[in-house]
């Protein structure tokens, strides 16, 4: 299989599928496992800070079949957990050099692009979360004011009146948006491609349809046989329950989305979006939309768990998620309901016990990893690839100094219980959304829940 079902890949202009495995290779200076975002950008550095290693990046699949070549096009300049740390006095000043490092990825990300000449239609428009109820305003207008005392500027964060918000974008309800320039619009597959190609070019063995069964200090076993490495790093996300062993190390939760056929332009001017803005609301089952180049409004939810952590390969437009996101969709903006959605699809992300970004590398044996992005890694997988990089070569830089380095999440819980937990968290989210949708108020109860799930 090696379609992963997404708009993004039926849009490439070279074919998608890979005829056969190229050879693989029996021993590497550097085995990364998976070939995302995170394992790319990672040989991506590496090769440029040491150009004599011998890199070979390892895909199941082929290269973005995961989360990198399916996920929203959001290059955004935060990730999860960073307000967290923003929250706490005693964490805020590494928090508010993870935000400055995270805001400058999306700026990296847009030249690294542009000078491997991968045009993967990245627009920096910014990003707005837009208030559906008029409840959120003062609730997102607080926590700008929170933005300001902690030191960012209009620059950073800037507060939309209703009328200016609507301007820009045009839903169902818009009393106003938080706005941040700090995103880029992006197509996800052609960066993900692109970067395969590029390292391709380089020298780097970029071996797909090769699934890894398990990983030790100095082997990685597929089932093409075994490759001997020096270093061995994991950047499987929400694949990582497939590795021998790694079943409890990230929880893999769904994300789907759909994507319009083109709409006329007539269409686009009751909407907007004209300057390629990404778009969300504050409500706690996530969703999240773009203006593609062509002209589609692609748009994605959350989903929530299936047991066992099973792994669906593809999902169908015809499935129930991403008939759920069309229904929103269609709910958030109505002159959508004369235009058909022609692609829908689906698939998992990784998310930590402690639900942030971890990324580490033990000298010792030789294993590192990064991932756990909670469905933020379009930009934070760069940040993290860096940071990865630099531990392998021993390199003590600014970046090795962030939060997320060796920040060790422990296991998640055994089934039933795993299954539990996430559905339970999965229903107090929708009842919190839903209530608050039917009162027009903040949910008390589920939102007290979902809090308390999530810590």
């Amino acid at each position: 299989m090696t379609h992963n079902g997404s708009y993004w890949f039926d849009s490439l202009e070279a074919p998608y599928a890979q005829a056969a495995p190229m050879p693989l290779p029996a021993a590497v200076d550097v085995a990364i496992i998976g070939g995302g975002y995170t394992g790319l950008w990672t040989a991506h550095y590496l090769n440029e800070l040491n150009p004599s290693l011998k890199i070979a990046v390892l895909e199941a699949e082929t290269f973005g079949f995961g989360a990198s070549g399916r996920n929203g096009g959001w290059c955004m300049g935060t990730a999860h957990g960073v307000d967290a740390l923003l929250a706490q006095p005693e964490s805020r000043g590494a928090g508010l050099t993870l935000a400055r490092a995270m805001q400058a990825t999306v700026d990296e990300i847009g030249q690294v692009a542009k000078s491997l000449g991968i045009d993967c239609h990245f627009k920096k428009g910014g990003n707005l979360t837009v208030a559906t109820q008029a409840f959120q305003v003062p609730q997102l207008q607080a926590e700008l004011e929170h933005l300001r005392e902690l030191g960012f500027s209009e620059d950073d964060y800037v507060w939309l009146p209703a009328g200016e918000a609507q301007q820009r974008v045009q839903m169902q309800h818009n009393y106003g948006a938080l706005f941040t320039p700090h995103c880029a619009a992006i197509h996800p597959a052609r960066l993900v491609r692109g970067l395969a190609a590029s390292l391709a070019a380089r020298g780097v063995d970029c071996v797909a349809l090769t699934r890894v069964r398990e990983i030790k200090p100095g082997l990685v076993r597929t089932d093409r046989g075994e490759v001997r490495a020096k270093t061995i790093l994991r950047a499987t996300e929400g694949y990582t329950g497939t590795l021998k062993g790694q079943q409890r190390r990230v929880l893999p939760i769904y994300s789907m989305m759909v994507a319009t056929e083109p709409l006329p332009s007539a269409v686009w001017q009751q909407i907007g979006l004209s300057n390629r803005e990404t778009f969300g609301d504050p409500r706690r089952v996530v969703i999240y939309g773009q203006r593609t180049q062509d002209n589609r409004l692609a748009f994605g939810g959350r989903a929530g768990y299936f047991y066992g952590s099973k792994i669906k390969q593809t999902i169908a437009l015809k499935d129930p998620g991403p008939q759920a996101v069309a229904a929103t969709l269609r709910q958030l903006f109505p002159i959508l309901n004369d235009y058909q959605i022609t692609h829908g699809w689906g698939g998992p992300l990784g998310v930590n016990r402690h639900w942030r970004p971890c990324v580490s590398f033990d000298a010792k044996t030789g294993i590192g990893a990064a991932g756990g992005y909670v469905g933020e890694g379009v930009a934070a997988s760069n940040l993290a690839a860096r940071m990865l990089s630099d531990l392998v070569l021993n390199r003590a830089t600014e970046i090795t100094q962030l939060p997320w380095v060796n920040d060790h999440a422990r296991g998640w819980e055994i089934e039933p219980f795993r299954y539990i937990g996430a559905k339970t968290l999965q229903y107090c989210a929708e009842r919190a959304d839903a209530d608050e949708a039917r009162l027009g108020k903040p949910a008390g109860l589920w939102a007290s829940l979902f809090d308390a799930v999530v810590d």
